[in-house]
């Protein structure tokens, strides 16, 4: 019992480590390219080589960045919108705006004494206000510019660490993602419903693992896709290295779970995922399995096999996903990847 204690506990602080040491690695994905171009300008070159070569190198600047950006300026521009436009703008009108009317309305209405009586209704009229009119379409926004820098964030990491991502076929592609967007839907009620488990304190516990794994499989899944991984074996992983990845996303568990609002919640997640993406790329996960798998998955697996086989007995169709199962093996080479060019999947 003590040796399994110590398993699991080495096991989430390995995950937690490669969670967060793995961001420092973001500076050395975006050195690489400077290193091969240092290293191309100390051979030997003529005067009229050299001159040959900074012109060129002048008017091809532009066009480098546009083909290969940075992964840390994608990274700014994706914390910048979430924290510093987004995030900024309900903290300033919950702390700022909020407080300074509420101030300027008991001046002009204390000799009438009505101050709260207009402020019982002019409070609630601004939060609403505010949130049509500011916060739901912002968060709207947020999520569609999110999905695609996201994408381009994890793709510019695994490019420049493990090369050039598989390219499949768009139909498995589409059916991957909607199988898998099911079962993470899933398992987000699961986490809530086991949070409010009766016995004091496992609730939590067992709320704070689901979404510990959850986040994990939010993380990976873009160095997976990239991989050709399919969603049981990506599911498979998790659970038989469930330490590993209870300790993964635990960091993101914690700083999401601090503040009540969900929007605020949804901000602060915003501007960290994407640095547990490239922590997610540039993790070593454990190569053996630990000593019992965590089937937190399986119910939410069933379900979704249950939901596509009742869809596609209805519609007629002949063909569906395949139904996942936790003991199925995948041939990486044959499977789907979030992000896919059309041209080339048709050549």
């Amino acid at each position: 019992m003590t040796d399994l204690l110590k398993d699991i506990l080495y096991g989430i602080i390995h995950g937690f480590r490669d969670s967060i040491l793995g961001t420092v690695k973001i500076f050395k994905l975006d050195n690489q390219d400077e290193e091969e171009e240092s290293d191309r300008s100390t051979e030997p070159m003529t005067t009229l080589a050299r001159r040959r070569a900074e012109k060129r190198k002048d008017k091809s600047s532009s066009q480098k960045q546009q083909k290969n950006p940075r992964v840390l300026q994608r990274l700014f521009l994706c914390c910048g919108w979430n924290g510093g436009i987004f995030l900024a703008s309900i903290l300033l009108f919950n702390y700022v705006l909020i407080p300074v009317l509420q101030w300027f309305t008991e001046l002009i209405f204390s000799s009438s004494g009505a101050e709260v009586s207009v402020w019982s209704y002019m409070g609630p009229v601004l939060s609403w206000t505010f949130s049509a009119l500011w916060i739901l379409p912002l968060f709207v926004l947020s999520k569609i510019v999110n999905c695609f820098w996201f994408q381009d964030i994890a793709d510019a990491a695994y490019v420049k660490s493990r090369g050039k991502p598989q390219l499949l076929y768009i139909s498995t592609l589409i059916a991957d993602m909607s199988f898998s967007l099911l079962i993470q839907a899933l398992f987000l009620i699961q986490s809530t419903a086991a949070s409010f488990l009766p016995i004091p304190m496992v609730g939590t516990v067992v709320g704070l693992i689901h979404m510990c794994l959850l986040h994990s499989l939010y993380s990976f899944e873009y160095k997976w896709f990239n991989m050709g991984w399919e969603v049981h074996k990506r599911l498979q992983y998790i659970e038989n290295r469930w330490p590993y990845f209870c300790g993964f996303g635990l960091p993101l568990a914690l700083v999401t779970s601090f503040h009540s609002s969900v929007v605020i919640s949804g901000c602060l997640f915003s501007i960290l995922f994407p640095l547990f993406i490239v922590s997610a790329n540039e993790a070593v996960e454990p190569q053996q399995n630990f000593n019992f798998p965590l089937k937190l998955f399986s119910p939410v697996v069933s379900i979704s096999n249950s939901l596509y086989s009742s869809l596609f007995k209805k519609s007629g169709t002949a063909s569906k996903p395949k139904e996942l199962t936790s003991q199925q093996s995948s041939d990486p080479r044959s499977s789907p990847r979030r992000h896919i060019r059309l041209q080339e999947s048709h050549r």
